[in-house]
């Protein structure tokens, strides 16, 4: 079972139209990423206002941040490889399209179940990110796109801070549902932006698209990620989450199977299999855990009241002001990112970026009685995440042939998304394994659930070592264009690609290619 797509422009493997990027493309393509980034986040600290108002329980509720996420890991891959086949600013445009046609019935719900539907296709938003990503690479020359990939990479764990810091505010002046309708009107200026201003995608993969493996990948996908969101109040050994996990196994082993048999697979398994792909990949799983868990779980700890033994009892905005030094720490050394991977290689920052990470969930979990702890804890996270996301983003793109750039980056933003689940889940359940007083989950519990955050980002630092230190396309190295101001550092004279031009190790520090 097959979907026709026709090709209107060869396969190319490396940007076609060098020098071309511009602060606009990388304004619009910014702009695109921040607004699903926001949406990631912008709900968890009002999900109890969203309860009240529309008398509904806590599990319903917690269903407007689980069905964005399952919908956004089922989408975020399909609308890569799309993207790839009928042309990137194409799907860009209709993905916003339908990011704003979710954000819009959210803002009109007047029931719970509306409401979830309406985050389900904002799910939908997900797929910016791939297409992102790719539009870079098309647009931007070689030495410029690692750091613009970089840039926008660290823009989506921005965004996520950035909305626990903006719900409060927002529900205090206004109410809960302008969380919708100020990101509605940014979609819909960010869609006409990208139709009207961004250059038609030079580079389409054509051919046909499987539909067995997207159904196949949507299926495990959601049985994976409904067990892990669902297991701390299920019960992990009850029978739907186990048959779910039983399922995801089941329905996985096929996927690999049509992939394998597919004419046209969506996603390309030996790409998969690239050393920079997989490791990257692994560094991605246990950093979504760290970070995803931290946005669910520090504004609880801070909004306990102090009366438990813990907490501040911060309000919404209180708190995401104590952790408004993570998305200002993360936006800089994001934007910094290029010019340090140009320096010392995209692989170091991941590295380096992991093990700074370690540090602050230590002193989250034994140095917690103060802001001012927190407050240095959050900023320092800000640095660790912002330096392994915009890297481990770049070491992607630039392992993969530029026509499954799209699929490449989706997977590793989807694989993110699963260890979101996965620390979501962990620390549900250590945090409220205990309880204190008032039936408050006890201090130990934040504590040893910090703790294994900790050691998460510890995985994820063993993980970045075992990243290739030269990594190309596929293992090769890529040339280095005419206006790439290391040509005239290495002594070459006309254009790289030229028979016999100079090439260098894409991401790699000097002397290491």
């Amino acid at each position: 079972m097959a979907m026709s797509i026709s090709p209107t422009a060869p396969v190319s493997s490396a940007p076609s139209r060098v020098g071309r990027g511009s602060p606009v493309t990388l304004l619009v393509l910014a702009a695109a990423v921040s607004a699903y980034a926001l949406l990631q986040s912008l709900v968890v600290p009002v999900l109890a206002t969203i309860q009240q108002a529309m008398h509904t329980n806590q599990a319903a509720s917690t269903w407007v941040l689980t069905a964005y996420l399952l919908s956004a890991s089922i989408f975020t891959p399909i609308i890569g490889r799309i993207g790839d086949a009928v042309g990137k600013k194409k799907m860009l445009v209709v993905t916003l399209g339908a990011l704003a046609a979710g954000l819009l019935l959210a803002a009109l719900a007047g029931n719970i179940t509306v409401l979830i539907l309406a985050r389900v296709l904002q799910g939908v938003g997900g797929g910016v990110l791939p297409l992102a990503f790719g539009i870079t690479r098309d647009e931007f020359p070689p030495h410029r796109a690692p750091a613009t990939v970089g840039l926008l990479a660290a823009l989506t764990a921005v965004g996520g801070g950035l909305g626990i810091v903006l719900a409060g505010p927002i529900i205090n002046v206004l109410d809960y549902h302008w969380l919708f309708w100020l990101p509605l009107i940014a979609v819909v200026a960010t869609g006409a932006a990208a139709q009207v201003l961004l250059p038609k995608s030079p580079a389409h993969a054509g051919g046909r698209i499987s539909a067995t493996p997207a159904v196949l990948l949507s299926a495990w996908l959601v049985a994976l990620l409904l067990a892990l969101s669902e297991g701390s109040d299920w019960g992990w050994l009850s029978g739907r989450v186990v048959g779910l996990l039983a399922a995801a196994v089941v329905l996985a082993a096929g996927w690999i199977a049509s992939e394998q048999h597919a004419a046209t697979p969506l996603v390309d398994l030996r790409m998969m299999r690239t050393p920079a792909v997989w490791t990257s990949n692994l560094v991605a799983l246990m950093v979504g855990v760290g970070m995803y868990a931290t946005f669910g779980f520090l504004p609880q700890f801070l909004q306990t009241p102090s009366q438990a033994g813990y907490g501040f009892g911060a309000s919404v905005t209180a708190s995401g002001l104590i952790m408004l030094p993570w998305p200002v720490t993360m936006f800089v050394v994001g934007s910094a990112s290029g010019r340090l991977a140009a320096r010392y290689g995209a692989r170091a920052l991941v590295v380096a970026g992991s093990l700074i990470a370690v540090p602050p969930f230590l002193l989250m979990a034994f140095a917690h009685d103060h802001v001012w702890e927190l407050c240095v804890a959050t900023g320092v996270l800000g640095i660790g995440f912002g330096l392994a996301f915009a890297a481990m983003s770049s070491l992607v793109v630039q392992a993969v042939p530029a026509h499954q750039t799209g699929v490449a980056s989706g997977m590793n933003a989807n694989i993110r998304t699963i260890g979101g689940a996965v620390g979501a889940a962990l620390m549900a359940g250590i945090v409220t394994a205990r309880k204190g007083p008032g039936g408050l989950p006890a201090e130990s519990g934040y504590a040893w659930g910090f703790a294994a955050l900790a050691g998460a980002t510890v995985l994820a630092f063993l993980a970045a070592l075992l990243i290739p230190k030269r990594v190309g396309d596929q293992g090769t190295v890529e040339p280095v264009r005419g206006d790439d101001p290391r040509q005239a550092r290495d002594g070459a004279s006309g254009p790289a690609d030229a028979p016999g031009g100079p090439a260098v190790t894409a991401g790699a520090a000097p002397g290491e290619a």
